[in-house]
């Protein structure tokens, strides 16, 4: 039977619903957590998070993948907690967002001690909390350019999905040469990766999304609701209409099999403010009206929130 690991125990594929693939309970970069300027208390967070899980399962939300890697604010007793709080699938992260926020201990680590902490990490659980991670992530650093260290984190990643069985998800797919590379040396079905961020508003123009399609390769659409039109719109922020067209030109393209969305949004930031307003509810608030608007019927909707990600999501022994 598939399967797909949750931080409350594994679950049939099936029941995972309508997948919000691309999300964060709460994100910072190391030690950011302690900056006082932004520090929160677990109950003002609690109160932060709470409220947007419980309307998300509200809409017809089943999982919210946390694509939050290590060093990066993951707290999976929270994440169970709040999983049992709200009636919704949490799926953890293993990996990193990209080598520029691994904390020198992992920095310094091998190939090989990295793949098995993430398969530890996948098989028998996070620390001691028993959640165990169901995607691994791993990212490109700032400058546009896979480093060294970054290399050694896909290669790993790609060693510890084929042990396991579950999938990657990459933050940003510019450099994506060098990663299929790597993903190809290891053998790892391009299928199991899904390339993330290829609609933000930095590197939109720099993604080759066809190409990786192409090979074979996932692609995420996750940064729905980050506009311009925003009061205060993030860096990455880019006009509504051009995203969506983006997206609806992709899927016209034959990619409908390929593609996934999600709106990235961070549920109780750490270390900064966050994007005001914007949440994962922008999925049903926002991007499926949009989308129904744009012409697109329930069974392709359906294709790009409930089964490509259960395919996706689905532990491949």
């Amino acid at each position: 039977m598939s399967r797909v690991n949750t931080v409350l125990g594994p679950i049939p594929a099936e029941e995972l619903g309508l997948v919000a693939v691309h999300e964060h309970i709460g994100y910072g970069m190391p030690g950011s957590e302690l900056d006082t300027k932004w520090w929160k208390t677990p109950e003002q967070r609690y109160e932060e998070t709470v409220p947007k899980l419980r309307r998300f399962h509200e809409y017809g939300g089943g999982t919210f993948v946390d694509a939050t890697g290590i060093c990066n604010g993951r707290d999976v007793d929270y994440y169970r907690s709040l999983s049992a709080k709200t009636g919704v699938h949490i799926v953890a992260s293993t990996g990193f967002v990209g080598g520029d926020t691994a904390l020198p201990f992992f920095a310094r680590a091998s190939v090989g001690y990295l793949t098995e902490h993430f398969v530890h990490e996948i098989t028998v659980g996070i620390g001691d909390t028993g959640g165990r991670a169901g995607i691994i992530k791993v990212g490109v650093s700032r400058g546009g350019r896979m480093t060294d260290l970054d290399k050694r984190i896909y290669r790993a990643a790609a060693r510890a999905a084929l042990a396991t069985g579950v999938p990657i998800l990459t933050h940003l797919a510019i450099d994506a040469e060098n990663a299929i590379a790597i993903f190809t040396e290891e053998g790892l079905p391009l299928d199991r990766v899904l390339f993330g961020h290829v609609d933000d508003g930095v590197n939109a123009d720099k993604t080759r999304d066809t190409w990786i399609a192409e090979q074979g390769g996932r692609i995420g659409f996750d940064t729905f609701g980050y506009e311009t039109e925003l009061e205060d719109p993030p860096f990455w922020a880019r006009p509504r209409k051009e995203r969506l067209d983006h997206f609806l030109r992709f899927i016209g393209q034959g990619h409908l099999g390929k593609v996934l969305a999600s709106a990235d949004a961070n549920c109780s930031p750490l270390g900064w403010p966050g994007v005001k307003g914007h949440t994962v509810n922008y999925i049903f608030e926002d991007l499926i009206p949009d989308l129904r608007a744009a012409g697109l019927d329930e069974a392709t909707i359906t294709t790009i929130f409930v089964d490509n990600p259960a395919d996706f999501l689905t532990i491949q022994n």
